[in-house]
């Protein structure tokens, strides 16, 4: 399986004077995102995730190490705008408040903006923007007003102008955090489709840990370095550990973590779903009168 972005040893200082110079957003981070994977980074704030999609996406460059983008070091002393704007066209990036990337007055010619910056014909623009339309569900909004949308469809919307420039990888910066639970789940079941069924590779920058068990890998930051990783599974089965780095876990992992510390359960921590925690537990309080 091949990397679509991979960072080797990368620090990045945020300009300051010099009481700041050694506070790093990032520092020495090495990690390797492959080819249709999803991956969700999470981190209290300051802690270096947002930073670190900026400079996945080349708006940021590093103070050291390298960054590489489909295999192409995209930090080399050599590299031209034109290698930059064709990193930004694999690599999308879907921002918190989406009216900050909305730019028309129509919704599909917002997400025929992209394409049309990008050079593309007409009839394939059409043929991609009605496609990307239909991935997120917005097909029949096409020739809606975008700022009579609710927020979740403007994020949808959002999303579909940055299918439509077709990236190999989409990177969600902290993308639902304005919206309802509503809107939240709707571009939920978006960035699942588009990983799951178009085999877009995305990055999710998430306070939500709900989010975060969808993924196939969580990364956690602490002061702009990795601090743990690993499926789902392993990294919120140590609530202790996230605890420690100012994070919360699953509903389900904390009420399990604090049922075998006050009742001695022993019930494997791990991510369930409502129903299978609430079966464990049954299961396990049923079995201490016997």
């Amino acid at each position: 399986m091949s990397s679509v972005i991979k960072m080797e040893n990368v620090t990045y200082t945020y300009p300051g004077d010099e009481t700041l110079k050694n506070m790093y957003a990032v520092k020495d981070l090495s990690f390797e995102i492959n080819e249709g994977e999803f991956v969700a980074i999470l981190g209290h704030n300051g802690s270096g995730k947002s930073t670190t999609a900026k400079l996945m996406n080349m708006i940021l460059k590093p103070d050291s190490g390298k960054i590489y983008i489909n295999g192409k070091d995209v930090t080399d002393d050599g590299i031209t705008e034109n290698d930059v704007y064709e990193v930004r066209k694999n690599v999308g990036m879907v921002f918190q408040n989406p009216d900050n990337q909305i730019v028309a007055t129509v919704v599909e010619e917002d997400v025929a903006f992209g394409p049309e910056n990008l050079g593309i014909e007409p009839a394939e623009i059409r043929k991609r923007v009605d496609e990307a339309l239909e991935i997120v569900g917005m097909t029949e909004y096409a020739r809606h007003a975008p700022h009579n949308l609710s927020g979740g469809q403007k994020q949808r919307v959002a999303i579909a102008g940055v299918i439509a420039m077709k990236p190999k990888c989409i990177i969600f910066d902290e993308s639902t955090a304005m919206l309802d639970p509503s809107g939240r789940k709707d571009v939920m079941k978006t960035i699942m489709r588009l990983n799951r069924e178009e085999k877009i590779t995305i990055v999710l920058i998430t306070h939500y840990m709900n989010e975060a068990v969808m993924a196939d890998r969580v990364m956690v930051m602490k002061n702009g370095e990795i601090y743990t990783q690993g499926k789902p599974e392993e990294v919120f089965s140590n609530p202790e550990k996230l605890w420690k780095a100012g994070l919360e876990v699953p509903q389900s992992v904390e009420l399990i973590y604090k049922l075998n510390d006050e009742l001695n359960l022993k019930i494997p921590l791990g991510v369930y779903g409502f129903d299978k925690c609430a079966e464990l537990i049954e299961e396990k309080i049923n079995g201490l009168g016997k």
